[in-house]
């Protein structure tokens, strides 16, 4: 029991983490001193000794010598890593979302790791998720598409508030030097993009190993390198110990093996006449009760934002099959088409179109849920930041602002395309 004990702290130490971080050529801009480590803003709510070891670093602790931390007004998820033209370092990819950090400056000695790295993180986040679903929804299997969003958003669910509910902080910095700063206020274990990196295409390989003719042993390799490049690049960025993303993978492991053979009964289920009151009903209590767990912070809204794309998602997907809209193909297993120029533009087409027709949705749903949210619930919203600190405000215009979204990217824009003829 002592030995497990043992390995599980040293795959917690921020030590480990930072010597990958140095493996791969990320040199902060701190140098060994007396004081104390910082934590660019990581939380530290609910984290006793035994929870996780107290760590100073090699040698003591830490100081920032350039590049300062520095706190910003505005939203945080804009900018991307820039270079201080004095030093030459870098600053992180973006600033933190709930404190403005903008953390310590640092150093890249191999660019291709940090760009590599950067693209493997990217596969986690938001707008990644806003090509690729839609993506494989419009151009290639709206069936394998479906199940994949309402798949994706039961594992981001189970992930997010598991990581409110054990409530471990993130890796102490100094001695990880935090390359990305966005997400470094939300709590770490388990990692939900190691989840996500691990869900996503195992589960795409799954679905589609039986249903379309391709080798399966490079499908299984690529979902094996995608998997690998997002949960390696939370280390690589100072997000998470090695034990956040050892448990994130194996967490997300166990829901596949549960929840995937379930996803035929849950297909059937959206054929019935009680359905849509299911689909609105389960979801919005699931983002209420991930809205108690702890105090406000952006994963609040990012639960509830995911939750309300899956019930948008499900909720089409009952109204199409009333209405005999996009039947699932017969005469398994499908064929992949010949790659040619005019089906890739014609791929690009419906994408561009697309994604535009989201924008749009979103543009105008927010513009409207958001004052009147405030209106109703008698929020103040001169300042919109401020409002939507407020669970009903948020919850408010997460659920209906990206259940419209989802609704609307397999019912509205599929319908447009059969209009214009381009499906």
């Amino acid at each position: 029991m002592e030995e497990a004990r043992r390995l599980l702290r040293a795959l917690q130490d921020p030590n480990l983490v930072a010597r990958f971080q140095h493996l791969c050529g990320v040199r902060a801009t701190f140098s060994p001193s007396g004081s104390e480590a910082l934590n660019n803003g990581a939380r530290h709510h609910r984290v006793t000794k035994e929870d996780t070891p107290s760590f100073t670093g090699a040698g003591g602790g830490f100081t920032v010598q350039a590049g300062e931390r520095k706190r910003h007004q505005g939203d945080g998820d804009c900018s991307s890593v820039y270079e201080n033209p004095e030093t030459g370092t870098l600053k992180p990819l973006r600033r933190n979302s709930l404190t403005g950090d903008v953390g310590q400056e640092f150093v890249i000695q191999r660019p291709v790791l940090f760009y590599l790295f950067t693209f493997g993180t990217e596969l986690g986040n938001e707008l990644f998720y806003i090509t690729f679903f839609p993506f494989i929804l419009w151009n290639l299997d709206a069936f394998v598409g479906r199940r994949l969003i309402m798949f994706w958003a039961w594992v981001m669910y189970l992930g997010q508030c598991t990581k409110d509910l054990v409530g471990w902080s993130r890796p102490a910095s100094p001695p990880v030097v935090k390359v990305e700063m966005f997400y470094n206020s939300e709590y770490s274990m388990p990692s939900t993009h190691a989840m996500s990196g691990t869900a996503v295409p195992f589960s795409l390989f799954l679905m589609t190993c039986s249903r379309w003719e391709y080798p399966p042993a490079v499908g299984l390799c690529l979902a094996l390198c995608w998997c690998l490049l997002v949960c390696s690049s939370r280390i690589y960025m100072g997000m998470h110990s090695v034990l956040d993303v050892i448990v994130g993978f194996l967490y997300s492991v166990l829901i596949l093996l549960l929840f995937l053979p379930a996803l035929d009964v849950l297909d059937d289920f959206l054929s019935c006449g009680s359905a849509p009151l299911f689909i609105v009903s389960l979801p919005l209590g699931l983002a209420l009760l991930s809205f108690t767990l702890d105090a406000w912070s952006t994963s609040r809204g990012d639960t509830a934002q995911i939750l309300a794309t899956g019930a948008g998602v499900a909720l089409a997907s009952h109204v199409n099959r009333q209405l005999g809209l996009l039947p699932d193909p017969e005469g398994l297993p499908l064929i992949l088409p010949t790659l040619s120029a005019a089906l890739l533009a014609m791929a690009v087409l419906r994408l561009l179109l697309g994604v535009l027709v989201l924008m749009g949705t979103r543009a105008l749903m927010k513009a409207v849920t958001i004052p009147l949210a405030c209106r109703v619930f008698g929020v103040p919203c001169e300042d919109v930041r401020k409002a939507r600190q407020h669970m009903q405000v948020e919850l408010t215009y997460r659920y209906v602002v990206y259940g419209t979204v989802g609704f609307n990217v397999l019912f509205l824009v599929p319908l447009i395309f059969s209009i214009l003829q381009i499906s």
